[in-house]
């Protein structure tokens, strides 16, 4: 898979896409994930890549000049571009899987008020939220979106299974887990899971997934209905 992602902040994806999950993605050849500075397609001394909205207000936006010119250079013809900002769809389990299935796609990380409208209208195929708050910029949502697409890719994680039975995997919440001590300050770890018994454990931890679901995110549960 390629990921090509487009920002004013390349230096912030350096730590989250060289450590853990991501990098033994990268250096295995799962995924090819380049980073392009909008700036490098500014044309003035001071790499000018926003300007002062029409009619007035507060902020900055981010003209449309170096975004068209960055697609139309650095991407292939036709790479799906994805938009990061808080008018989006909320991000879904669903929606990572399908991006996950793609064989590139392109993030487009907004910043201050956000991109001239018509960037929105001639680029972007997706706008993407993780959430109804507001962040300075798309740079920390677009690293939220590449991990979550990335640990699906086949050979990501080591074992494969691990995606299939996380929070989301089947529209609930995931159960608890434990691991030695079998007992740690005199909190015991529930008898079923150290009985062997695969059945019973399958049936205990479904029981506790939809019990956590319908207590934490009853939204998930009346979604099913």
């Amino acid at each position: 898979m390629r990921i090509d992602i487009l920002t004013l902040f390349p230096e912030m994806f350096a730590g989250p896409l060289s450590e853990s999950i991501i990098k033994r993605a990268r250096e295995r050849g799962l995924v090819d994930i380049r980073i392009h500075n909008i700036r490098d397609h500014t044309h003035d001394k001071h790499r000018t890549a926003d300007d002062r909205p029409f009619g007035g207000g507060p902020g900055m936006v981010l003209t449309p000049g170096p975004i068209f010119e960055c697609v139309e250079s650095e991407l292939p013809e036709g790479t799906h571009l994805v938009y990061m900002t808080p008018q989006g769809r909320p991000l879904t389990q669903a929606m990572v899987e399908e991006l996950a299935g793609r064989d590139a796609f392109a993030v487009l990380c907004g910043h201050y008020e956000g991109v001239d409208e018509r960037v929105r209208e001639a680029l972007v195929d997706d706008e993407i939220s993780i959430g109804d708050y507001v962040l300075t910029g798309g740079e920390l949502p677009a690293m939220v979106l590449v991990d979550a697409v990335v640990r699906l890719l086949p050979g990501a994680l080591g074992d494969d299974e691990s995606a299939q039975q996380e929070s989301f995997a089947d529209g609930l919440l995931d159960c608890p887990h434990y691991t030695r001590p079998e007992v740690f300050r005199g909190m015991q770890a529930p008898e079923v899971l150290l009985s062997g018994n695969h059945g019973e454990i399958a049936r205990w931890r479904r029981e506790q997934a939809e019990a956590r679901t319908r207590e934490r995110r009853p939204d998930l549960t009346n979604r099913e209905k």
